[in-house]
């Protein structure tokens, strides 16, 4: 998995990289917090460097659990306040 790109996993997985992209620059985002389930935690770190070779966000990947949309990351309040933007992967097409 070291040497998976970001094109072979876009086979394999619909990321909707380019709405993540939209979401970051449309919000300024400057750090953005990526939530993954535990089956795309192995390409976490490919889809961090392809998302800030196309943005200008630093990124940080929870390692903790993600069950569902519901599961949302409890941080500590100082590295709370510092995020801009939560994205959450998940299995299932989620729409707000």
């Amino acid at each position: 998995m070291q040497n998976t790109t970001i094109n072979e996993i876009e086979k394999i997985y619909d990321l909707e990289l380019d709405k993540v992209i939209e979401e970051v620059k449309g919000n300024k985002a400057k750090l953005v917090l990526l939530q993954f389930p535990d089956g795309l935690k192995a390409y976490a770190t490919v889809i961090v460097d392809y998302l800030e070779k196309k943005t200008s966000a630093e990124f940080l990947i929870w390692l903790g659990s993600c069950f569902g949309a519901c599961d949302t990351p409890v941080l500590p309040k100082d590295i709370a306040t510092k995020i801009d933007l939560v994205v959450q992967f998940g299995h299932n097409e989620f729409f707000l």
